[in-house]
């Protein structure tokens, strides 16, 4: 099985130069102790892990002696089984301050963070590692992506094309590193197992009431409605559940880094503007999987091809602001009148609005919607097309076409 370099690598050794515990979290399966354990090759870092019963009882039951076998500088995987730690962890930070001490990884974000931000505040540098980017799959370059000419041209020389057949096939195949990087041939082998195994640990350890059937069924309906407003009403019928069940498992969903949402992009000067969020899986394979595509090929002639290929490029954007350390200010936007823009990228005081269509041939009409944000306080910048286009190139001065490969 090849290692596959995680972008994330260059973050984690800045900061564990700069603070005493490094956590980084983020679902099963995604490489996050592959990826530590590479990076602590011949360092003096000892690894221990708390899915070891034995290691977590006592880690549990005497966290001080646990602290006393293991002593850093340390990696201790799947922390959020033993939330006790954090005190200890805490007065041997605050006694030694020593930068880089602790590495920890955790999948369940929600009740880690809880335990960090109450016992590790300020003395914690917490990452978010998500199943591959496009970029590490093919080991071209870890810039942010931004709708800047420079920049465009910059990525446009390391990445590797592809028309729109070989980008289905990269939605269809996935972004897990068992399945990318050839550890496991068959895909549907692997999702049905990673399910089950996420019904029985996971998911059960954050719900205990929670019907395996119904639960596969309900995420069925969620990965049925990807790049769409959130509809818990839809969800929940199609599940037979209720609709506070469908919000407390959506909100299981998102603590494990399966989906995460776009909210819409909302400023006071903007008046009738929608409330709900829209819905995305980070990994596009486990999309297929649970929708039941056979091949890349039926899901591009497929009902599903637009909305699975906005659900790709709204996390590919995404995952290029995790992988670098930094928050992705993203959103859509969608008045009363049904007016939408796919994606609207916030950084440094401007806006850049995106659409996101299958054609390879964008025309003008789609860049209207763009004056939409003209209203707003913060002021438009760059616009752009993402799509199926062969090559970089432009509709105007001020709004660009860029191809999906490269993002």
């Amino acid at each position: 099985m090849n290692y596959i370099t995680r972008n994330l690598e260059n973050v984690v050794n800045q900061v564990t130069k700069e603070y005493p515990v490094v956590l980084v979290t983020g679902p099963r399966q995604v490489g996050k102790t592959t990826m530590l354990q590479k990076l602590m090759e011949g360092t003096d870092r000892e690894y221990v892990t708390l899915d070891d019963l034995n290691e977590r009882s006592v880690a549990k039951t005497d966290p001080e002696l646990f602290l006393q076998l293991h002593k850093p500088p340390v990696l201790i995987d799947e922390v959020q089984y033993a939330p006790e730690l954090f005190t200890y962890i805490k007065m041997h930070v605050d006694k030694n301050h020593e930068p880089g001490a602790f590495w920890l990884t955790g999948s369940q974000a929600f009740k880690l963070m809880q335990g960090v931000q109450e016992s590790l505040a300020g003395r914690a540098a917490v990452l978010s590692l998500t199943s591959l980017s496009q970029a590490e799959i093919s080991d071209e370059g870890i810039e942010p992506f931004i709708i800047d000419m420079e920049a465009l041209l910059a990525r446009k020389a390391v990445r590797k094309k592809a028309d729109t057949r070989g980008i289905f096939e990269r939605i269809y195949k996935g972004s897990m590193p068992a399945i990318v990087s050839g550890a496991k041939s068959n895909s549907m082998i692997f999702y049905s197992s990673y399910l089950a195994t996420y019904l029985e640990r996971d998911v059960k350890e954050l719900s205990d009431a929670i019907d395996s059937l119904k639960f596969f069924k309900f995420i069925t309906a969620a990965a049925a409605r990807c790049g769409q407003m959130l509809n818990v009403a839809e969800i929940a019928r199609d599940a037979d559940i209720n609709q506070t069940q469908a919000k407390n498992w959506l909100r299981i969903l998102e603590t494990l880094g399966i989906i995460f949402y776009l909210h819409p992009y909302s400023n006071n000067l903007l008046k009738r503007l929608v409330k709900t969020p829209k819905l995305y899986f980070y990994d596009t394979g486990l999309v297929c999987y649970l929708t039941k595509w056979s091949s890349a090929e039926t899901l591009e002639s497929g009902a599903m091809n637009g909305a699975i290929l906005e659900n790709y490029v709204v996390a590919e954007i995404r995952k290029t602001y995790l992988n670098c350390g930094r928050e992705p200010y993203l959103y859509y936007y969608r008045d009363k009148d049904a007016k939408e823009i796919d994606l609207v990228l916030e950084h440094d005081g401007v806006l850049n609005p995106i659409e996101i269509k299958k054609t390879s041939n964008p025309g003008t009409e789609l860049i209207k919607v763009f004056e939409l944000l003209d209203k707003s306080s913060t002021p438009r910048s760059k616009g752009a097309v993402i799509c199926m286009k062969p090559e970089l190139g432009a509709i105007d001065r001020d709004n660009y076409i860029v191809p999906i490969w490269m993002i």
